[in-house]
């Protein structure tokens, strides 16, 4: 078996009122209105052309599937202010 190392970085404009919070295990999420929470991370995406659309599964198991292969996962979060 080998390795694929997959990194996402996104840039958002997000609204001014979501806030960063740790959890428990030093992680953290976004914390959205109304105690609302948000994590970002990876969601498979298939399609039978790569030139065509690309949507999620429906099938659980093919997703879990291929969740069952990721063995660690870091997404970082940061605000910037200009």
């Amino acid at each position: 078996m080998k390795k694929l190392h997959v990194t996402i970085q996104l840039e958002m404009s997000v609204p001014d009122d979501w806030e960063l919070v740790e959890t428990s295990n030093g992680g953290h999420v976004v914390q959205l209105p109304n105690q609302q929470f948000l994590d970002l991370a990876i969601e498979p995406l298939f399609a039978s052309d790569p030139e065509e659309t690309w949507t999620s599964t429906e099938d659980e198991a093919v997703l879990n599937d291929i969740l069952d292969m990721v063995e660690t996962e870091e997404v970082t979060y940061t605000f910037v202010t200009h």
